[in-house]
């Protein structure tokens, strides 16, 4: 009968441990991913729309800024949302599963 019991993380060793903290990374790992994709398609428009019209309309930006330049632009605005949202959301999920654990310790 005690088999049938599910036990829970602090109770666990060995394989099974390890194997429950290796899911929850993959967890905390896909939701920054899906987080920072989300953040770099935001902040790619965000940046692409005023870069456009700017080289469209001000003289100085046409003649200054190629298409290399542009993209250079939207990609670098795209890429930083992208690694700091992901990275903050990998840290709160690491965060709020250590707390969990720390809460499950002690009682």
């Amino acid at each position: 009968m005690e088999k049938n019991i599910a036990q829970s993380p602090l109770e666990m060793n060995g394989l099974a441990a390890y194997n429950h903290r290796l899911a929850m990374a993959k967890r905390c790992s896909q939701e920054g991913v899906i987080a920072g994709a989300k953040a770099a398609v935001l902040a790619g428009i965000a940046s692409a729309v005023p870069t456009i019209a700017s080289v469209r309309m001000l003289p100085w930006a046409r003649a200054n800024l190629n298409p290399t330049a542009q993209a250079l632009i939207i990609s670098t605005a795209a890429g930083a949302a992208y690694f700091i949202v992901a990275d903050k959301t990998v840290l709160a999920a690491a965060r709020k599963n250590s707390i969990n654990y720390s809460t499950e310790q002690s009682n």
